[in-house]
């Protein structure tokens, strides 16, 4: 059977619940397919977020998926795994369980998945004592040793930057040659106070359940107690790819091409949080997810009231 939606809503992160409470508010008759995901399960808390600052993810959305259903948005644990156009412009989203789902209108908050870098014990300890942001971790490690693990040349530009919460920063290269580094990359690490060596790390030095230092495969060991990283960043764009959405190329994944509103270029579908961009943090998805449900709601508005027929 086939349930029809004024907007389904595909992602149950800040984003898409953040879109689903603006069109529940609306009245509107919403879906949310949510496939358990979320990027930031692996952090013990959220930061950044004014008035939820600290709080562990899962229970954020826990309290997002209450909120949402207050308004009568109907939420389902599932996975869309495809979405096609149907009659009048609208649209059928194909979920894992079989079910089906037509939609007026679509809000894709699919987000992106961190593909970490190979080194044993850096996905073990993510979220813990590897972290990748210092805006979302950096007041809680401040002063301590930090490591960075340098995957590109990139790496300079986040040892620079976790430099501000501590002053025992060292950048280890890892898989990027001493040759690579430009003199102004090598002027600033240097003004930082962030020490460099070269070499490939083998592998995290773990003691009682603490990070404790990285080992370079020539058996050196440096003692660190923190250590940053940078993930690969994959988007889930393919529903996206789909519906012929236009993409754009960017150093952190292709994502689609997107107006202010979080419009894509097909007719009827936005794109919010990660799902258009590498760097939207919990606070900005959720501004995204409301921007692209308000400005949903008004487009259904319009279109509504331009097909009432003319009383002439």
């Amino acid at each position: 059977m086939t349930h029809k939606y004024e907007a389904v809503v595909v992602g149950g992160g800040a984003a898409g619940l953040s879109a689903a409470l603006v069109l529940g508010r609306a009245r509107r008759r919403t879906l949310v397919v949510d496939a358990g995901e979320p990027r930031n399960a692996p952090a013990a808390h959220l930061q950044g977020y004014l008035t939820r600052d600290g709080v562990p993810p899962a229970e954020f959305l826990a309290l997002g998926r209450e909120e949402v259903a207050r308004y009568g948005v109907e939420l389902v644990r599932d996975r869309a795994v495809d979405v096609t156009r149907i009659g009048s412009g609208e649209f059928r989203v194909t979920l894992a369980s079989g079910r089906t789902a037509d939609a007026r209108r679509l809000v894709l908050a699919t987000g992106l998945a961190d593909e970490l870098p190979t080194v044993p014990g850096v996905a073990e300890r993510f979220g813990r004592d590897v972290l990748h942001c210092p805006y979302c971790h950096g007041w809680e490690v401040r002063d301590e040793a930090f490591g960075v693990l340098a995957s590109t040349a990139m790496g300079v530009h986040q040892a620079l930057m976790v430099s501000q919460w501590s002053k025992d920063v060292t950048l280890f290269l890892h898989e990027v040659a001493e040759e690579e580094l430009s003199r102004d990359d090598r002027r600033r690490l240097a003004a930082a106070g962030v020490a460099v060596v070269p070499g490939e790390v083998a592998a995290l030095v773990v003691e009682e359940d603490r990070l404790t230092g990285v080992r370079l495969t020539d058996g050196s060991a440096h003692a660190r107690s923190v250590l940053f990283v940078a993930p690969r960043a994959v988007p889930r764009n393919d529903l996206f790819e789909r519906l012929g959405a236009e993409t754009r190329e960017t150093p952190f994944g292709t994502y689609p091409v997107v107006d202010e509103t979080g419009l894509t270029s097909v007719p009827g579908v936005w794109a919010a949080g990660n799902a258009a961009g590498f760097a939207e943090q919990v606070v900005n998805a959720a501004s995204a997810g409301y921007r692209a449900a308000a400005t949903l709601n008004g487009e259904l508005l319009f279109a509504d009231l331009d097909a009432v027929p003319r009383r002439d």
